[in-house]
């Protein structure tokens, strides 16, 4: 065999190596929502797949894809690296995604024709997790699993969730045993209450959802606040970092309302001045009576207002009361737990800052480019 065919069957099988480990999924909706279209080799054309101009995010698994605006990887075109991509309209590319292919490992690439960085994403060895609390706000007693659990009844927490975290990939969750009943479907992320998709100590099964499979918008829950998976990976490295500042970060006030009935005063006519002088006598008698000490003072001077209001009403006419209802609002601060803890940390004279749902210690653990891990 010559050494130019060993060269073509080279770039062949490199090719080919290239094309079978990417892996990349296009979904209809920003956020990775709505219909879903895979692929892990090079597509000249969207049409043939019904999902031309469609795509709204993506997530890249494996290697380097570029994708285009027109067929035959023409137009405006971008190269993606590995990671979640919630919006495409960053890059210009919301909707207008025609064409995509695999860029070889050994492809130099311009700086200028990469996409912004994406969200990381998940390694091969983060094990997708789904982790209940007990409480809001992932506080109580918790319960953690990596695989489908069909009766919550087995381990003790049936109808006890209030809380998730979800991480890596989607998982449904189910209120009766065996996947029946109501379900949602939960993107990667943190629900500090479970009460908003009806869902508060009910659930009682749940399952991990296919990379592959297509969920109709209305099965998913609201978009969740994202969350930073922060497992060691395989065997790396990790290191202490010292916290610089933490900072609590609560919840904007509520607005809590109510209804008063409210007296309104009835018109008068002139005050009869002798009988307010002797109702404020009678009145504060009565009170003087009911109080001891201070609290005697007191009950002796509300008396006297008291009985001086009553005795000008004497003679007046009508003093019929009348009464509407009044709605009041005040702002309640939150009092509750915080929504998480803002913490700066420094590792090797360079400052970083993360979101944790627990306040930190003195130090926190981190691998060797800084990145949090628990």
């Amino acid at each position: 065999m010559n050494s130019r065919l060993r060269n073509i069957l080279a770039m062949v099988c490199l090719a080919i190596s290239t094309a079978a480990a990417a892996d990349v999924t296009f979904y209809e909706r920003e956020g990775f929502a709505g219909e879903s279209f895979s692929t892990d080799r090079q597509i000249g054309n969207f049409e043939r797949f019904g999902f031309n101009d469609r795509a709204s995010s993506v997530i890249v698994r494996s290697g380097r894809w570029e994708v285009c605006e027109d067929r035959r990887f023409r137009g405006h075109c971008v190269v993606l690296r590995p990671g979640e991509y919630p919006s495409l309209a960053a890059m210009g590319l919301n909707e207008r995604v025609t064409s995509v292919k695999p860029i070889q490992r050994s492809a130099r690439i311009a700086a200028n024709r990469f996409a912004p960085d994406p969200i990381a994403a998940p390694k091969d060895n983060a094990v997708p997790q789904i982790t209940f609390f007990e409480q809001e706000g992932f506080a109580g007693r918790s319960f953690k699993t990596q695989e489908r659990v069909i009766n919550f009844a087995r381990q003790g927490f049936n109808d006890r969730a209030s809380s998730a975290i979800v991480l890596n990939h989607r998982w449904e969750v189910c209120e009766n045993a065996g996947f029946t009943g109501r379900c949602v479907v939960l993107r990667p992320g943190r629900y500090p209450s479970l009460a908003a998709m009806g869902l508060n100590d009910r659930i009682s099964s749940v399952k991990e959802v296919l990379l592959d499979a297509r969920i109709e918008d209305e099965r998913y829950a609201p978009p969740p606040p994202p969350i930073y998976d922060s497992r060691r990976r395989n065997n790396e490295r990790l290191y202490e970092a010292d916290v610089t500042a933490v900072r609590a970060v609560v919840g904007t006030p509520d607005q809590r309302c109510w209804v008063e009935r409210e007296q309104i005063a009835p018109e008068r006519t002139a005050a009869n001045i002798p009988a307010a002088i002797a109702g404020a006598v009678i009145g504060g008698v009565l009170g003087h009576q009911v109080g001891g000490g201070h609290g005697k003072d007191l009950a002796t001077a509300a008396g006297a207002v008291a009985g001086g209001l009553l005795g000008a009403n004497i003679g007046r006419g009508d003093t019929s009361a009348q009464t509407r209802d009044v709605q009041r609002c005040t702002n309640a601060s939150s009092a509750g737990r915080p929504d998480y803890w803002d913490v700066s940390y420094v590792f090797r004279d360079q400052e970083h800052r993360v979101q944790m749902a627990n306040p930190p210690g003195q130090t926190i653990t981190v691998n060797e480019r800084g990145e949090p891990r628990s």
